[in-house]
């Protein structure tokens, strides 16, 4: 593996990392500069097809959605048709009449690269009002050395005084790279049976053990987050998460493959662009989301 991608992925790794420690309007920040890279990438793929999209339309109510979601989430739903009726408006009255591909396009950006992800910041929102000791609703550990001495050596329960949303979203990301990590290494060794003409270094072997890692790894942190019913909760979300991250990482090889590109762009030394590292996580934060927030308290009432 080539230097200039361990490196870069290490770099981002410490980056979002670090962005969903802090939360808030950190973590808002982080998300938006994703979401307007990404729906540049997404928007040139758009183009190589011939087709004119409201690009800056969407950019603009897609950062909206976002910082809705960080003031009050309860709005936040209301801005999508609210978005999606102001990019029509414009196909509509600009100069050159609009297709439907260019309508269906720009909706498609709205919601695959702008609405998708702005469940990240939902996700890490989750119950840590309360929690923040920061500015602009930030959070930051009192003290390293207790959180890491207490938490899970000597005071397992420890770990529950952290805010919801960020055990969740980093329970979120290590089941991801677990799927991807472990899709990779076994299709790489032992894959044979392909998995679709959409992606075709991709095994149904690799895939499967990229779910079964996901799992593996979900039911670990249900334990330690003491989900209810973690064996059934915990192989719940890994299940989730694995088959959702591997339909983001085929959707996007889709995207790329009609647009006749290997990468979405150039952005990462060693691993292409913005939505080449983060299709794995575009479905993947809505269904962890309301799994959290309604799967869970119902499994707490049986």
């Amino acid at each position: 593996m080539p230097w200039s991608r361990i490196v870069s992925g290490i770099i981002a790794i410490v980056m979002a990392l670090s962005a969903t420690l802090l939360g808030g309007w950190y973590f808002t920040l982080a998300m938006g500069i994703v979401i307007f890279l990404g729906q540049q990438e997404y928007f040139d793929l758009v183009r190589a097809r011939g087709i004119l999209p409201a690009a800056k339309t969407t950019l603009l109510v897609s950062l909206c959605l976002l910082i809705t979601c960080t003031l009050n989430i309860s709005l936040a739903d209301a801005i999508m048709p609210i978005a999606g009726t102001l990019i029509c408006f414009y196909l509509l009255f600009q100069p050159k009449l609009a297709t439907i591909a260019d309508i269906s396009a720009s909706i498609m950006g709205l919601f695959y690269v702008g609405y998708l992800p702005s469940y990240w910041v939902r996700l890490r929102d989750i119950n840590t009002l309360g929690m923040s000791n920061l500015p602009l609703g930030g959070y930051w550990p009192i003290s390293w050395d207790d959180l890491i001495k207490h938490s899970f050596i000597n005071n397992p329960d420890r770990i529950s005084y952290l805010p919801t949303g960020l055990t969740a979203t980093i329970l979120t990301f290590l089941c991801i790279w677990s799927a991807d990590i472990g899709a990779y290494i076994i299709g790489r060794c032992f894959g044979k049976t392909r998995l679709s003409d959409i992606s075709p270094k991709k095994t149904v072997e690799g895939a499967l053990f990229g779910v079964f890692a996901s799992i593996f790894t979900a039911l670990i942190g249900a334990y330690f987050l003491h989900f209810p019913k973690f064996l059934i909760s915990g192989a719940t979300l890994g299940l989730i998460i694995g088959i959702a991250s591997l339909l983001g990482d085929l959707t996007e090889s889709l995207l790329k493959r009609d647009a006749g590109v290997k990468d979405s762009g150039q952005l990462i030394p060693g691993h292409g662009g913005i939505l080449d590292r983060t299709d794995s996580y575009i479905f993947t934060a809505p269904l962890v989301y309301y799994f959290i927030t309604l799967l869970l308290p119902l499994l707490q009432k049986i």
